[in-house]
């Protein structure tokens, strides 16, 4: 599974994907993409998914919605977005089974990050989208500081005590991207890396 790592203070949100992954042909050879994990949803809000390359279909498709029903508070879109991304899973499991057999490969979630303006004093939210109970259903929970997917304990733990110190998004982002190039000389990942944030200026990518 590709890695992807979260993290929010009162500052804002920092994020970052390792942008490979892996995909099953009709004869269940694995195929090797490279795709963006980092999706903005609103001038606010964005998406980071983890698993199967087809999390950035169902990603994109969810940007659309969102377009048509003119949310913008991540609180609004939490909802919003869980409802419609558990529908658009289970038909991709369906059609999935359909011709190969379920596989961890074929598991998605996601990470929606975003800014509420209902609380000044919390203002920036995570939440994690996944199979929690049984495929192909998702459930939702809030993420207080930090996360890693895989789980990184370690730089999980670091990330959560500089966020719980409201640290400069700066500081949290230097951290991070040492993170994934430490994992990356330990051949655990590969990249390549995005990185971003999301701020009361809004989402901002941080790669070239």
């Amino acid at each position: 599974m590709s890695q992807i790592i979260v993290a929010q203070n009162a500052n804002g949100i920092v994020l970052a994907g390792e942008n490979r992954a892996i995909q099953l042909d009709e004869k269940g050879n694995e195929v090797s993409l490279q795709i963006n994990r980092l999706l903005p949803l609103t001038s606010h809000c964005a998406l980071l998914m983890a698993g199967a390359a087809e999390g950035r279909d169902m990603g994109s498709a969810l940007k659309s919605f969102l377009l048509g029903e003119k949310l913008n508070d991540v609180q609004d879109i939490y909802g919003a977005a869980l409802a419609y991304l558990s529908t658009e899973y289970e038909q991709f499991m369906r059609k999935k089974c359909e011709w190969l057999p379920v596989d961890p490969i074929h598991q998605v979630s996601f990470v929606l990050a975003g800014r509420t303006e209902r609380d000044p004093v919390m203002p920036f939210r995570l939440y994690f989208l996944w199979t929690k109970k049984k495929l192909p259903r998702l459930d939702g929970d809030e993420i207080s500081h930090a996360f890693s997917l895989p789980r990184r304990m370690g730089l999980e733990f670091q990330l959560n005590k500089m966020c719980k110190e409201n640290v400069p998004l700066k500081d949290i982002l230097k951290k991070m991207a040492g993170g994934m190039e430490q994992l990356k000389s330990k051949g655990e990942v590969s990249g390549p890396f995005s990185f971003a944030t999301i701020t009361q200026e809004g989402f901002q990518s941080l790669n070239p």
